[in-house]
């Protein structure tokens, strides 16, 4: 079953962020799973937000794919984490209403998707919201992370930020540089011969995560390129089902 929500009100000529819903027909796991799509932060790739949903709910597993601004349509930061952050409000108060735990929900994304959901881990606590705005749990896959240096995404950075950024706002939007012993846990996968976002961004969320204590699992794949999605030639997914049911037993 698929229904569209719109969760925020913008200008009669701003676009309207949407949430597509997924809800399992049959047996529900009770855990909600809210994806950020990837595109460098120009565009939304349906096979990172689709093509993760269509999968995710035949394992019973609620799934929200979020239409979030963008910087090719000129919006910047914060307007995609105040998207995210949003998206999180309104599926954790339509829990019941989606047959979902409200203690169950996690965050999801791919790239640039991935530099947002790691960016709501770290910053879920920036804004005032009548209902939690943390997630429960992160899966991050082939993330954006650095905001400069080597191994920066330049690309989503532009398109986040727009032309000559500052230093505070450069580090506002360091993912790695922000995370605490209140960050939740996660799943990360990466491809070492990634020549798109390069795999030390993932290595270096995984390091904060490890500095402060917070649990999480990271697999670095040997092979395959930038983007892969559910295309890759290894089972990531399969790897990130079984992550994700021990976690929900444990929390």
């Amino acid at each position: 079953m698929k229904t569209i929500i719109g969760y925020l009100k913008h200008g009669a000529t701003e676009p309207e962020p949407q949430i597509e819903c997924w809800i399992p027909e049959n047996e529900h796991s009770g855990v909600g799973l809210i994806v950020f799509p990837g595109g460098g932060y120009g565009g939304l790739a349906e096979h990172e937000g689709k093509g993760y949903a269509e999968y995710f709910v035949k394992a019973g597993i609620a799934c929200f794919v979020v239409t979030y601004r963008l910087g090719s349509q000129g919006f910047r930061h914060p307007a995609m984490l105040e998207d995210a952050l949003a998206a999180i409000s309104a599926v954790r108060s339509s829990a019941a209403e989606f047959g979902v735990n409200p203690r169950k929900i996690g965050v999801m994304g791919s790239s640039a998707g991935g530099h947002l959901t790691a960016h709501a881990l770290v910053a879920w606590n920036r804004y005032e919201n009548p209902v939690s705005l943390r997630p429960d749990f992160g899966i991050l896959c082939y993330p954006v992370i650095m905001s400069s240096g080597d191994f920066c995404h330049q690309g989503s950075m532009d398109n986040l930020l727009g032309g000559r950024p500052s230093s505070t706002l450069l580090d506002e939007v360091a993912c790695e540089q922000h995370v605490t012993r209140e960050t939740p846990p996660c799943f990360i996968w990466h491809t070492a011969a990634d020549d798109g976002v390069p795999v030390e961004n993932s290595m270096a969320f995984a390091s904060a995560l490890r500095r402060n204590g917070v649990p999480f699992e990271l697999h670095v794949y040997a092979r395959g390129g930038h983007g892969l999605g559910l295309n890759a030639p290894f089972s990531w997914e399969s790897d990130c089902l079984r992550w994700l049911r021990e976690e929900m037993q444990a929390s």
